[in-house]
């Protein structure tokens, strides 16, 4: 140890600390504000640290360093995976997230770090959604993070995964939570989605490396997604479900909660109706999350669109031929919409639901006067003018 750099020798001590057997999250965080630092803490007696209220095993296990040995195997596996550990006392660390009863603390990051201390919306939900809480959670995510929010969640099946696709088709920031390490892929059905995420936006865990996603870790995850954001948005999620946890996490940790009202009648809008009826802030679009937030939140927000309508009013006036073009042939792609599409393209949209898919089959069964290789033809044409988007089985809905 004595030959590794300062930052080096201290991040050895973080890690070790976090991989002291049974220690456990609560116990590391009470010893670091008693104790004020990991180094001060393996270099406690027996008896000060039993004072502190650790079981024997646990202070021997401290005292004797063998986690030091696991700490370096681990520091090498971050190395290898093009992680970084994000420390308790890094300045990155995000300081809302020490607010809360029990932070990690140390966090695994891979991809742009400095999303940590951005305003965060959690945007969480069922892990087998409706077609219309899918296109919702897409569509305000997106929306937000265009307006400057990072869209956070948990990288799960569902609704994080529409949360996180739309920030980034809308050029906006995303963070996943993840309830494995940091080097596992979980779903594995969203290994592009995490490539993609490593590279334009961050990917965070508690979680040692090479550790599964079993069951108990994703409650565990869920405090972290709730307890670095301004506010927690539920889209859909049954009676028991984890969005509901995270929501209830987020009231505990004084953030605020959003809802997406659902059909009373369908088992996915019980936890957000539920939430709205207790008094969480009903959405209906975006802005009704803006408004709700905090003086600094919206001061940031709009702070950022006028710097975007500055830029776009710079290229206009830019005055050159090139520009010119540039920004008519963008005013033209812009326009290009209802306008331009065939009129079996718009009975197409037309019969198309947004909450509700239908499958190609029952398409080409009521537009009995155009052939079946016409309307898959203009389906296609359709998805990618994104007017429609096709789901699993060859179902479509319309985009939002």
């Amino acid at each position: 140890m004595a030959t590794l750099a300062g930052s080096q020798e201290a991040q050895l001590y973080w890690l070790a600390l976090h991989l002291v057997p049974g220690l456990g999250t609560g116990n590391a965080v009470r010893l670091i504000r008693k104790l004020g630092s990991p180094q001060a803490v393996f270099h406690a007696s027996l008896t000060e640290l039993e004072g502190c209220g650790l079981r024997a095993a646990v202070a021997q296990s401290i005292v004797s360093g063998v986690s030091f040995e696991d700490a370096a195997a681990e520091a090498e596996k971050v190395r290898a995976a093009g992680a970084e550990i994000v420390t308790w006392s890094d300045p990155r660390y995000p300081e809302c997230l020490k607010e809360i009863f029990d932070p990690p603390v140390l966090l695994y990051a891979r991809g742009r770090v400095e999303l940590l201390r951005s305003f965060q919306i959690a945007v969480v939900g069922s892990r087998k959604p409706s077609p219309y809480g899918r296109a919702v959670a897409e569509k305000l995510a997106g929306e937000l993070g265009a307006a400057g929010l990072v869209i956070s969640s948990g990288m799960a099946r569902g609704i994080d995964t529409a949360a996180h696709q739309g920030a980034l088709r809308a050029g906006g920031d995303t963070l996943a939570v993840l309830g494995c390490g940091i080097d596992m892929v979980y779903p594995t059905e969203n290994r592009k989605l995490m490539a993609e995420m490593a590279e334009k936006g961050l990917l965070v865990a508690e979680f040692p490396m090479e550790t599964a996603a079993f069951p108990q870790n994703f409650p565990i995850r869920n405090r972290i997604i709730s307890g670095m954001s301004t506010g927690v948005m539920i889209v859909e999620g049954a009676e028991y479900s984890g969005s509901l946890i995270t929501a209830r996490l987020a009231l505990d940790q004084g953030r605020e909660v959003f809802a997406v009202p659902g059909n009373i009648v369908s088992k996915l809008s019980w936890a957000p109706n539920l939430l709205i009826k207790q008094g969480a802030t009903l959405v209906q679009s975006w802005q009704d999350v803006v408004e709700a937030l905090p003086t600094p939140v919206r001061r940031m927000i709009l702070e950022a669109q006028k710097e975007k309508l500055g830029e776009r009013a710079s290229t206009a006036l830019a005055g050159d031929a090139t520009s010119g073009e540039a920004a008519s042939s963008l005013f033209s792609a812009a326009r290009k919409g209802d306008g331009d599409l065939s009129t079996l393209q718009r009975r197409l949209i037309e019969l198309l639901q947004v909450d509700t898919s239908t499958h190609i089959d029952a398409v080409i069964g009521q537009m009995a006067e155009n052939s079946a290789s016409e309307i898959i033809a203009a389906l296609c044409e359709l998805e990618l003018a994104g007017h429609i988007r096709q789901l699993p089985g060859r179902n479509f809905v319309r985009v939002w």
